[in-house]
C-alpha cells in the first residue's frame, strides 16, 4: 500500500495534466497516482493511459462519463489505496522538494494517529509573473500533532482550502463525503463536511501546492463565477445544511466552522450584488432567508460576526461598500 493517494481530476487537460503527474513522480515510491478521466473529448484519457503504461506502479487512469470536478474527486477516493489521501487539480501542481517533506513527515505519525495535514498554497498568477504564499502560521500550532482546542485566532485569509489539506484516507471515508455531481465550487464541501470528523491535525509549513490562477475559462475568475452563480447557491445552501454547527462540541472547531459559512455567504453575497440585476438581487434575500429558516441559531451567529453584519447592507450605497469591500479584498488576498 502506497503512503499517499493524489487523485487528478481531468477534463479536457491534454495541454497541462502531464505537467502535474511529472511534479510528483520524483516521489513515486511512496505515491498512489489516479487520474480521473472524466469524459475528456480530447487526448486526455489518451495521455493518462500511456502514463499508466509507462509507470504501471504507480499510475492508474480510470475513464468515466463526464460527472464533473465532485465526482472526478469520488471517483478518487472510493479506488484510493494510499493511507492519506490529496486532489490535485490537472492544471496546478506539486513543488517536488515539499512533497518529499510532506512524506518524510506522513511516516513519522502512527497508523491513525493524524487525521488531517495542512500545508502551505501558493497562487501563480504567470500573467503577472507574481506568486503569493498562503500561510497559516498565524492560526495553527507549527510542527507538531495539535487539536481544536490548539488553535489560535483565524484570519479571513486563511480559510483551509482543498489545495492546503491532506486527509487520512478511512477518516475522509468515515465521514461519507460523497460531492455532488455537475456542480462547480465543491472543493469548499471537500473541506468543510469532513471536519467533524477531524481529531487530529498537524500544519506543515511547507509551499506544496501551486495553484494556477490567469484562464479566462478558470472557475474562480469573476465574470465566470457570476454566470454560474447558481451552482455557488447551490454549495452554500447545502453547507447550511450539512452541519449543525451549533450542536458541535468543540468550541473553537464552532467558532472556525461558523467563520469558514460566513465567508463562503459573504463570496455568494458579494457575486450577486455585483451582477447588478434584480433577480439576483433577489437571490442574495432568498439565500439569507434559507439559513434563518434551516438554521435559526447558527444565522443569529453568522449575523453577529463583523461580515454578516456588512452582508445585511441595503441600497445603492450598501452595495457599493460590498463591492468596493470585495475588490479591496481581492487585491490584498490575490484570489479570483
Amino acid at each position: 500500500m502506497k503512503l499517499l493517494t493524489v487523485t487528478i481530476p481531468s477534463y479536457n487537460s491534454e495541454d497541462y495534466m502531464e505537467n502535474a503527474v511529472k511534479s510528483l513522480l520524483g516521489s513515486r515510491d511512496d505515491v498512489e497516482i489516479i487520474i480521473v478521466d472524466d469524459g475528456s473529448t480530447d487526448r486526455t484519457g489518451a495521455i493518462g493511459d500511456a502514463l499508466e503504461e509507462e509507470y504501471p506502479d504507480v499510475i492508474r487512469c480510470i475513464h468515466q462519463e463526464n460527472g464533473g470536478h465532485g465526482e472526478a474527486v469520488n471517483t478518487g477516493i472510493r479506488y484510493a489505496t494510499g493511507q492519506y489521501f490529496k486532489v490535485l487539480d490537472s492544471d496546478d501542481w506539486f513543488d517536488p522538494d515539499a512533497l518529499k517533506q510532506v512524506i518524510r513527515t506522513l511516516k513519522s505519525f502512527e497508523a491513525d494517529e493524524l487525521d488531517m495535514m495542512i500545508v502551505n498554497y501558493i497562487y501563480d498568477k504567470p500573467s503577472e509573473n507574481s506568486q503569493h504564499v498562503i500561510k497559516y502560521t498565524n492560526c495553527m500550532p507549527v510542527g507538531r500533532l495539535f487539536r481544536w482546542y490548539d488553535m489560535k485566532h483565524f484570519l479571513p485569509s486563511q480559510n483551509i482550502l482543498m489545495h492546503s489539506v491532506i486527509y487520512r484516507t478511512e477518516m475522509l471515508r468515515e465521514s461519507g463525503l460523497k460531492l455532488p455531481a455537475h456542480t462547480f465550487y465543491v472543493d469548499n464541501l471537500f473541506v468543510y463536511e469532513p471536519l467533524p470528523y477531524v481529531k487530529t491535525m498537524y500544519y506543515l509549513d511547507v509551499d506544496l501546492y501551486h495553484y494556477f490562477i490567469g484562464r479566462e475559462d478558470q472557475s474562480v475568475n469573476e465574470k465566470v463565477m457570476i454566470g454560474r452563480i447558481d451552482q455557488q447557491i447551490k454549495v452554500n445552501k447545502r453547507m447550511i445544511d450539512a452541519v449543525d454547527v451549533t450542536k458541535l462540541k468543540s468550541r473553537k472547531m464552532r467558532k472556525y466552522m461558523i467563520h469558514y459559512l460566513t465567508m463562503i455567504t459573504t463570496v455568494t453575497t458579494v457575486l450577486l450584488v455585483k451582477s447588478g440585476s434584480k433577480e439576483n438581487l433577489e437571490k442574495r434575500d432568498e439565500l439569507w432567508t434559507y439559513l434563518k429558516t434551516t438554521r435559526p441559531e447558527l444565522y443569529k451567529q453568522v449575523r453577529r460576526t463583523t461580515l454578516g453584519t456588512a452582508m445585511q447592507l441595503r441600497g445603492k450605497v450598501g452595495n457599493k461598500i460590498l463591492s468596493s469591500g470585495y475588490t479591496i479584498a481581492q487585491k490584498i488576498f490575490h484570489f479570483n
